[in-house]
């Protein structure tokens, strides 16, 4: 059996102090854990560089402004707390995650005077699916649960109240044989899984939905300047679920899941290709320390 997160040994970043692993508590009254005021990031360390840091840490920022909250560190402070923390920790590659919330002063919707509080945390983790299940394909359902109307939550930012029904929904998928959920948007076009972005290709071209209710990762970002570089053209636009029997390939981003191969969406089919194929191979170099993957 996996040892539960909060019994893992290291070091954790919080507030400014670097603490051992089981003194980094908060308390059960917090506004963040009451009322989701809390913001986070995903992001994965390889050869003991973490990827992007800087946009991540610039993203948990616009993150905590999108829930009318100011995280009292830059992005250059949050940048070298991070790599502190990898460091203490002795870890190349692995899992960096920065969450940001409202503290405990006030208790009810308005929390205008609460402290805000940042912990940093490290922790070696692998691939999300083995390298096998990558290229062969994983296999979606289709979530009952919609990305809302951008008019209605902030969904531009990475805040922990919207990955709400992401985790009833990939529960749901999981008890189903399913390895994750495909969600559409409020107005029931496709948008994306419950933690990646998703693409799709015909004829040779990449289709993705626009990312407007739903959060334009960094990762999705990065595979769509490989795609580019490689002269394959990408459309960002409205895809309806009725159109994914005319697609030939499919596959999602993120920084869990880098780059996956899907094999199937609920009734609908895909053939891993040469395209998936190629940004699955070409980000697994992009991700790489310069200096290694040069002498890769």
């Amino acid at each position: 059996m996996a040892v539960p997160f909060d019994q893992l040994e290291g070091i954790i970043w919080y507030d400014g102090e670097l603490v051992p692993w089981a003194e980094a508590k908060l308390h059960v009254l917090s506004h963040g854990l009451h009322y989701a005021s809390s913001v986070f990031e995903g992001e994965r360390a390889y050869g003991g560089e973490i990827f992007k840091c800087t946009e991540h840490s610039e993203r948990l920022k616009r993150s905590a402004n999108a829930l009318d909250f100011e995280i009292p560190y830059s992005a250059a402070e949050i940048d070298a707390a991070k790599r502190e923390v990898l460091e203490r920790n002795g870890q190349r590659d692995a899992y960096v995650r920065p969450v940001a919330w409202r503290g405990s002063e006030m208790m009810g919707v308005a929390a205008q005077t609460n402290a805000i509080h940042l912990a940093i945390a490290t922790w070696p983790w692998p691939s999300y699916f083995n390298p096998a299940e990558r290229l062969k394909g994983i296999r979606l359902d289709l979530a009952d649960y919609r990305r809302p109307d951008p008019a209605t939550a902030p969904s531009q930012s990475k805040a922990a109240g919207l990955y709400m029904i992401c985790t009833v929904s990939k529960h749901r998928a999981e008890r189903k044989g399913f390895a994750d959920a495909l969600m559409l948007d409020w107005q029931g076009r496709v948008a994306e899984c419950t933690g990646a972005n998703v693409f799709f290709v015909k004829d040779g071209i990449i289709h993705t939905p626009i990312a407007d209710c739903f959060l334009d990762g960094i990762t999705r970002r990065t595979v769509m300047e490989l795609a580019r570089r490689r002269g394959i053209e990408i459309i960002e636009r409205r895809i309806w679920p009725e159109e994914l029997t005319e697609l030939s390939e499919c596959f999602i981003t993120g920084s869990a899941v880098e780059v996956t191969a899907v094999s199937e969406i609920a009734d609908w089919r895909f053939t891993p290709g040469e395209i998936t194929k190629q940004l699955m191979e070409d980000y697994e170099t992009e991700v790489q320390p310069k200096g290694k993957a040069a002498a890769a």
